[in-house]
């Protein structure tokens, strides 16, 4: 029988220093092996049939496709090491059917509400401490929605990848993508430019671009609250999440009818078949359109 729990760590260290794979990607490679390991002493394609029907019992097809892939990659690594003679998903049906969740978006006068209220918040600072929190605030939600970046991209920039003088920001995304966004709205420019002035020595200190008041890199969970505060403030019955802010910045871009392929790099999109989930939100926004705007309602027949 092959001991294929010998080489786990060897994939694992594969993956990121190889690969040069997220930290968070490797955790997860991580859990969904020892699942496995938990589950079978084989890895043949008897135990892999066995497997993939425990998992569609237990997890929702999302989750199914992800712990499928895991292993995919890992049999794929013993197979290029020559460490097995093939690979044990040949001729297993993986094919996993999701049903289609449309992306949330935010109406954009709910955006403009949530902006406005953290752009309030500057005026009515009445210390340092408050002035410099606010500013934060205010340039985090100004980037989110300016750049359609993840959260985490937003929360790990480093400093050296702003571009203040050139007004461009360099991310790096799932599997370390790297991808360029212009600023072009004055204001988000004018906001990241205060914001910088503000926290200038923390910022140099962290190496991160946007820091807490422990004067470390700041948290994604620190941004979500933020958020509920606000719409709490601001009376906002809709939860809002940041990546609601991603979704919302590709959707009012498709319904200007920009070139979906644009969008794609913009969101660093590695397939188009991804992006074009958002062709399924403009589209619900077409058949409202017809139903409430065509002239056709207006004529009595």
């Amino acid at each position: 029988m092959f001991e294929y729990k010998l080489y786990t760590a060897d994939f694992l260290n594969y993956c990121q220093y190889h690969k040069n794979l997220s930290t968070k990607t490797i955790q997860a490679y991580k859990i969904d092996l020892r699942q496995y390991e938990a589950f079978s002493e084989d890895l043949t394609k008897t135990a892999l049939w066995d497997y993939i029907g425990f998992l569609n019992m237990q997890y929702k097809p999302k989750t199914v496709k992800r712990k499928i892939a895991t292993l995919k990659s890992f049999s794929h690594y013993l197979l290029i090491h020559d460490l097995i003679e093939c690979n044990p998903f040949d001729k297993i049906e993986t094919t996993i059917k999701e049903p289609l969740l449309l992306p949330k978006t935010i109406p954009l006068n709910i955006v403009n509400q949530i902006i406005s209220h953290l752009y309030l918040q500057i005026d009515q600072a009445t210390t340092e401490y408050q002035l410099k929190c606010a500013v934060r605030n205010v340039a985090v939600i100004e980037l989110l929605f300016a750049t359609g970046a993840r959260i985490a991209e937003i929360c790990t920039l480093k400093v050296n990848d702003v571009d203040l003088q050139g007004n461009s920001i360099k991310f790096f995304g799932k599997g370390a993508k790297e991808r360029i966004i212009p600023i072009e709205n004055l204001e988000v420019v004018t906001i990241l430019k205060k914001y910088y002035m503000l926290h200038e020595q923390d910022i140099s200190n962290c190496e991160m671009f946007f820091v807490n008041k422990l004067k470390r890199r700041l948290t994604e969970q620190s941004v979500r609250n933020m958020l509920q505060r606000c719409c709490e403030e601001c009376n906002i019955s809709i939860h809002i999440t940041p990546h609601m802010f991603r979704h919302s910045f590709a959707t009012f871009l498709l319904e200007e009818d920009v070139d979906i392929r644009y969008i794609q790099r913009m969101l660093g999109h590695s397939s188009i078949t991804t992006t074009q989930i958002y062709t399924h939100v403009t589209s619900s926004k077409q058949k409202e359109i017809l139903k409430n705007k065509h002239p056709r309602n207006k004529l009595k027949i």
